[in-house]
C-alpha cells in the first residue's frame, strides 16, 4: 500500500473517536465505530442502509486536505462529478465527519447508497480510479453481515484496509458545523477574508480584480463614533427595504448605500458559483468596502445602508447549520459577535413580513430570485433559521419592525425609532 499523506495519517490515528453524520431527507443520522455504549440500530439504520439490496453496498467519501481552500473547491466540484459519472441507481446524500466538540475537525463529503450489486461494482471501480489521481479523498465502503442472526454493518476503510463494526450514536452537544464556521462560513476580520481571495487569485482571474478594490489593512482599524448616525435596514427580499431606504434618504437628507457595493457587481455571478468559503469571503469583503464608503460620508450626512454584516452572517450560519432551530449556535455565542475591525452601525432595523405576503410581493415583482431566496421560498425551516440568526447577532442587535403595514406607516415607525435611538 502506498505511503499515506500526513493529513490522512493524522485522521486515522483518531478514527475510532470520529462521528459521521448523514443527512437523510432532512434528518441527520449519526454513527460511529461500535463501542461499549451502543445505541440500538432501530429505524435509523434502516433509513441509512435500508434501500440497499442484499450484497449491495454503501460508500462514504470525505474530503481531507491540509489546504482548506483546496478542500472547499474539491468538495464543491465532487458532487457534479459523482452525479455525472456514477450509475443512476446511486443515491447521493450530504455527509460529514467530526470529532465531537473539537473545533475545525469537520470534514465534508457524500454518502452513496448503491441499490444493487451490479451498480456497486461500477461505483467501486470508479472510486478506485479516482483515488489513484491523488485526490484528497478518504473512502469507506459499508456492507451487511449477519452475526448471531442479527444484521450488522461493517465499515471498510480503504486507506488502511481495516474493517470496523458501526452503530448509530446520539447527536452531539453542538451541531458539527458550528465548530467550523469561523473563517470558513462567517468571516470575522478583513484580513481573514482577504487571505482567502488572495489564495485563489491564481485560479480565479476575477479574484485579482476584487483585490484591487480593497482598502489597505491599516484602514480597517476600528474607528471612533461617526458624526452622523449609520442606519442599517435588514430583512428578506420583498419586505420593503428598498422603498424604505429611499424614503429615509429623502426625509433625512441622508446618503444611501447598499451592500454588497455596486463596484462588486461585475464579479458577483462568478463568486456565486464558487464554494461557500469563497463566496462568503467575497461578500464579507463587500462589507468592508461599504464601511469605507460609510466613513467618507458620515461627517456630512446620516447614512442609510440596504443590508450589511447581519445579512452576510445570518445567511451563512443558516446555510451551514442545517437541521432544526435548536442546532443553531446558542444565543450569546461568539459566532453572533460583530467583527472587531468593522464599523458598527448606530441602529439596525429588521423588517419582518408574513411568509405568504412576502411570496405575493415577490410574484408581483416578476424578478428572478437568488439561489438562497429560492431556498427561503420552498424550505420553511431554512427561513426560520435565517430569521433566528438575524435576531441573535449583536453589535448592535436588530430591532424588528412589522412591514405588513403601508409603506408610509412603516416609514413613520422607523422614523420614531431613529428619533429615539439616534438623537436625530
Amino acid at each position: 500500500m502506498p505511503l499515506l499523506p500526513r493529513r490522512i495519517m493524522a485522521l486515522l490515528s483518531r478514527w475510532s473517536s470520529r462521528v459521521s453524520s448523514v443527512d437523510v431527507d432532512g434528518e441527520a443520522l449519526y454513527f460511529k465505530i461500535h463501542g461499549n455504549q451502543r445505541i440500538a440500530a432501530g429505524k435509523g439504520m434502516q433509513r441509512l442502509f435500508g434501500n440497499v439490496e442484499k450484497d449491495g453496498k454503501c460508500y462514504s467519501l470525505l474530503v481531507s486536505s491540509e489546504d482548506s481552500l483546496r478542500s472547499a473547491r474539491f468538495h464543491w466540484g465532487l458532487k457534479d462529478k459523482l452525479l455525472r459519472d456514477l450509475p443512476p441507481q446511486c443515491r447521493l446524500l450530504p455527509m460529514s465527519s467530526f470529532l465531537p466538540n473539537v473545533k475545525d475537525s469537520l470534514l465534508r463529503g457524500y454518502f452513496l447508497q448503491v441499490a444493487s450489486p451490479e451498480s456497486s461494482l461500477t461505483t467501486e471501480r470508479l472510486l478506485r480510479q479516482w483515488l489513484q489521481d491523488d485526490d484528497p479523498l478518504l473512502v469507506c465502503s459499508y456492507s451487511q453481515v449477519n452475526k448471531l442472526d442479527t444484521p450488522r454493518w461493517i465499515q471498510h476503510l480503504w486507506n488502511e484496509e481495516q474493517n470496523y463494526e458501526i452503530a448509530l450514536t446520539e447527536a452531539p452537544q453542538y451541531h458539527p458545523a458550528t465548530l467550523n464556521l469561523i473563517n470558513n462560513d462567517v468571516f470575522y476580520s478583513f484580513q481573514e477574508a482577504r487571505d482567502v481571495i488572495q489564495k485563489c487569485a491564481d485560479i480565479i482571474p476575477e479574484a485579482a480584480s476584487v483585490l484591487e478594490l480593497l482598502p489597505c489593512s491599516g484602514d480597517m482599524e476600528t474607528r471612533s463614533k461617526p458624526d452622523f448616525p449609520v442606519i442599517v435596514l435588514e430583512g428578506l427580499d420583498a419586505t420593503g427595504k428598498t422603498t424604505l431606504a429611499e424614503s429615509l434618504r429623502d426625509v433625512l437628507g441622508a446618503t444611501l448605500l447598499r451592500s454588497p457595493p455596486q463596484c462588486l457587481t461585475p464579479w458577483r455571478a462568478c463568486f456565486d458559483q464558487e464554494p461557500p468559503m469563497l463566496r462568503r469571503a467575497f461578500y464579507a469583503l463587500g462589507n468592508y468596502i461599504t464601511a469605507q464608503q460609510i466613513c467618507s460620508q458620515t461627517s456630512k450626512t446620516p447614512v442609510i445602508i440596504d443590508r450589511f454584516w447581519h445579512s452576510t452572517a445570518a445567511y451563512a450560519i443558516a446555510t451551514a447549520v442545517s437541521g432544526p432551530l435548536c442546532d443553531l449556535p446558542a444565543e450569546g455565542s461568539e459566532l453572533y459577535c460583530w467583527p472587531t475591525d468593522l464599523l458598527q452601525p448606530t441602529l439596525v432595523v429588521l423588517l419582518t413580513l408574513d411568509p405568504e405576503e412576502r411570496k405575493r410581493r415577490l410574484r408581483d415583482r416578476g424578478q428572478g430570485e437568488t439561489k438562497e431566496e429560492q431556498e427561503l421560498d420552498h424550505n420553511q425551516l431554512f427561513r426560520l433559521r435565517v430569521e433566528k440568526a438575524y435576531k441573535r447577532i449583536s453589535g448592535p442587535a436588530c430591532i424588528s419592525v412589522d412591514a405588513s403595514s403601508s409603506a408610509q406607516q412603516v416609514l413613520q415607525q422607523v422614523l420614531h425609532l431613529i428619533k429615539a435611538k439616534c438623537q436625530l
